[in-house]
């Protein structure tokens, strides 16, 4: 029992409306994990034209989704190129309209404002319609509602609510959270993945845990390393 291949583009049923990201993206500026999907009922397969907004190579800003993450309908990115410049009276963007307006216009008045990448790590759920502003890093297994706006940075295993986003709690305790995080399920091979899913998509630490013990490499006195 492997799974569905990562190199399939639709993995649900063969149905157009879920993708799995990596395989539809063109832009090296978006780099997208094994597993990552997205589910749109119209325009799935066209992510990353309607979904990543304002991303322009001048810019240089990048957008890193990790695996095994679950984007609903309507997530959506906005990237550093979204910013005007806001060191003069008006944020009107003169320049882009070129015929003159561009004459005297400074682009470092621009790129003082930006954010830099966007980073979600790996586990990440986003409800419907939630969207990323620039420059924000979205800690693994962390759950975004429907509709948020977040525009700060989501820590491991939090759930993220509202417009402005704010942390409502966090999915387990601290210290379960520092066990999750350092037995990283998620880079497993596939193989171990798919034999232990009743362990990580269960409640039950010792059983992941011991999941994560097998197949530890022994060195030659036979001690774990």
């Amino acid at each position: 029992m492997h799974g569905p291949s990562p190199d399939a583009i639709h993995p649900f049923n063969g149905e157009p409306h879920t993708v799995f990201l990596k395989n539809v993206v063109t832009r090296p500026t978006i780099e997208i994990g094994d597993y990552t999907y997205y589910n749109d009922e119209n325009h799935a397969a066209d992510f990353e034209n309607r979904n990543v907004r304002y991303h322009f190579d001048f810019v240089g800003d990048r957008l890193c989704i990790g695996r095994f993450c679950a984007l609903a309908e309507g997530t959506t990115f906005i990237m550093s190129g979204a910013n005007h410049a806001m060191t003069g009276f008006s944020t009107y963007p003169f320049n882009i309209f070129q015929e003159g307006w561009e004459q005297g216009f400074d682009p470092a008045t621009i790129f003082d404002h930006l954010k830099g990448d966007t980073l979600v790590e790996h586990d990440v759920w986003f409800g419907t319609n939630a969207t990323v502003m620039p420059g924000v890093t979205i800690c693994s297994g962390a759950i975004i509602g429907a509709h948020a706006v977040v525009a700060s940075d989501v820590p491991p295993y939090a759930v993220v609510v509202g417009n402005p986003g704010r942390v409502v709690k966090l999915r387990f305790d601290e210290a379960t959270i520092e066990q999750l995080l350092e037995i990283a399920w998620w880079d497993w091979p596939i193989e171990k993945i798919s034999r232990h899913l009743n362990a990580i998509r269960g409640a039950d630490l010792e059983a992941l845990e011991a999941a994560a013990a097998e197949d530890i490499p022994l060195d030659v006195a036979g001690k774990a390393r």
